[in-house]
């Protein structure tokens, strides 16, 4: 039997997980002759006593061809990491999953996509947040990928269902166990328009610990995370972190302060993560990942450079543009602003703070404000 078919049935073994599998090929026993391994030659390989017992009582070429029948009963398809279809921004990961199940179009999962995660119960503004970026983002020719939990995750995957990046759902079961219940039939209609993935084999219910695990997939497969909406302890901080640590981006979305469901996404923020108030912002980070045939009208107006006054005046207010001109005499800090605006500190701030969000202006140390 060939290496692959071996690696799949080492990860169908039950208690054989990624460090078990690990020191096997470090030790090089994922061979032709891996069915001869006795019960000896597994624990010299450092594998457990328990795990040892099943692999000699149950790894052979038998029980992985039934296995494998069922997987294919199930219409449910194996990528390995030996494979040249997997997908190769996960095997740049710390530890990228031996073996990828799935149903649909497994080349999604290589095309430049973005992570959007959130809180599993939204207010009415996450919610309306996550379907319009996940729709912008889909429509310029980004795939969103999420783990079809409860709340945002599937917000987003319906905003994106059907458009030109389309959607993969990652989930943290067997594919014959798709949690949360209710999700049922949203898999069902990934699978048949975008992806659905799993590196857990059929049969494995949901449990806690799972799902970590599964986070670092989500975040292994994009080019970066967005947390549209989470709170302090929210699951979605955990894709964030397994972001950082495969050297990936990480974009937040901003909520009200007095909003417990806004603190994860400010915390992000004040740590250093990309607020996000439109698809441009994550956009124009990866231009080169998109052909510019991807990107609709109304993104291409926005990516044009800001220093284009006619197209930025179109953007603007009537005194964000008088602010605006203002500053292309400058830089100018806060007190000279005041005096040549004639406005109050509050109303000067605001209207500040929004040509900011709109990178229009930056802030230089000292509190003094230029044109981009």
């Amino acid at each position: 039997m060939e290496r692959r078919g071996l690696l799949i049935g080492l990860n169908e073994v039950e208690g054989v997980g990624w460090k078990t599998i690990d020191r096997i090929l470090q030790a090089g026993l994922l061979t032709e002759n891996a069915f001869l391994c006795s019960y000896e030659d597994w624990v010299k390989a450092g594998i457990p006593a328990k795990i040892a017992q099943k692999l000699a009582a149950d790894f052979n070429e038998e029980w992985i061809c039934t296995r494998c029948n069922l997987m294919k009963e199930s219409g449910v398809e194996a990528a390995t990491l030996l494979d040249k279809d997997y997908p190769e921004r996960l095997k740049e990961t710390p530890q990228p999953p031996w073996v990828l199940y799935y149903r649909g179009n497994l080349k999604l999962a290589s095309c430049p996509s973005i992570a959007m995660v959130g809180t599993r119960v939204p207010t009415a503004y996450g919610r309306k947040v996550g379907e319009m970026l996940a729709s912008e983002l889909s429509a310029a020719g980004f795939t969103v990928v999420s783990g079809l939990a409860r709340g945002i995750d599937s917000v987003c995957h319906e905003a994106a269902l059907g458009s030109k990046g389309g959607t993969v759902a990652v989930v943290a079961t067997g594919l014959d166990r798709i949690y949360p219940p209710e999700n049922r039939e949203l898999e069902r209609q990934i699978s048949r328009e975008g992806l659905v993935l799993s590196e857990y084999p059929l049969g494995t219910k949901s449990h806690p610990g799972l799902f970590p695990q599964r986070n670092r997939i989500i975040a292994g497969l994009t080019l970066g995370t967005l947390v549209v909406e989470a709170d302090a302890r929210s699951g979605s901080l955990i894709t964030a972190d397994a972001a950082l640590e495969a050297g990936r981006d990480v974009f937040a979305v901003p909520g009200p302060i007095t909003s417990p469901k806004s603190r994860g996404a400010l915390d992000l923020i004040k740590q250093g993560a990309k607020l996000v108030t439109g698809a441009s912002d994550i956009i124009e980070e990866y231009l080169s990942h998109v052909p510019s045939k991807s990107i609709g009208d109304t993104e291409r107006a926005v990516l044009q450079p800001v220093g284009e006054d006619r197209l930025r005046e179109k953007k603007l207010t009537s005194e964000e543009s008088h602010l605006y001109h203002i500053l292309h005499q400058g830089p100018f800090t806060l007190d000279e602003l005041l005096l040549r605006t004639g406005w109050d500190f509050g109303h000067l701030h605001s209207v500040l703070l929004s040509l900011i969000i709109k990178k229009a202006v930056s802030q230089l140390p000292g509190a003094i404000y230029k044109v981009i």
